[in-house]
C-alpha cells in the first residue's frame, strides 16, 4: 500500500488545464436553460392549439350556419336565410361575416364566419370559416 503522503502527491492532471472543481454548479445552469427552452416550447404549442381550436370553431359555425340558411332558402324552414345563418353562427360562438345566396336558383348559400382570437394571438387577426350548402346535386 502506498503511504498517504505519496497518494496526496499524485493528483490527476486536468484536461485543458481546468481543475475539476471549476465545473461545480454547471449542472444547475444547464437544467435552468433546458427548463426555459422547454417552457417556451410548451407555451408555443399551447398558443398553436388555441388557434387551432378557434379555427375549428369558426369552420363548424360556418357549416351549421350554411346548412340552416340553405334549409330556409329551399323553403324547408321559415325565416330569412341570412338572418337564420347569423343566429346559428352566434349560437356556435362565431359572428357571421358573409352570407350570399348563389344565383340563379338562390337555394345554395355561401357563408363565412369569424371567431376572434384572444390573448397574445389577437394581434394576428381572427380565425375564419367558410362553407357552402344547398340541395344535393344530381349524380
Amino acid at each position: 500500500m502506498a503511504d498517504p503522503a505519496a497518494r496526496a502527491a499524485i493528483r490527476p492532471v486536468p484536461v485543458g488545464g481546468v481543475p475539476p472543481a471549476a465545473d461545480r454548479g454547471s449542472g444547475t445552469v444547464h437544467v435552468l436553460t433546458l427548463s426555459l427552452v422547454l417552457g417556451v416550447l410548451l407555451v408555443t404549442v399551447l398558443l398553436l392549439a388555441q388557434a387551432g381550436v378557434a379555427t375549428h370553431r369558426a369552420g363548424k359555425a360556418a357549416d351549421l350556419a350554411a346548412l340552416a340558411a340553405a334549409d330556409v332558402a329551399r323553403g324547408l324552414a321559415a325565416g330569412e336565410p341570412c338572418g337564420t345563418a347569423a343566429r346559428v353562427a352566434q349560437a356556435n360562438g362565431a359572428q357571421l361575416e358573409l352570407c350570399e345566396l348563389v344565383e340563379p336558383e338562390r337555394v345554395v348559400v355561401d357563408v363565412g364566419t369569424v371567431v376572434a382570437l384572444e390573448g397574445p394571438l389577437a394581434r394576428f387577426g381572427a380565425a375564419r370559416g367558410v362553407s357552402r350548402a344547398g340541395p344535393p346535386g344530381d349524380p
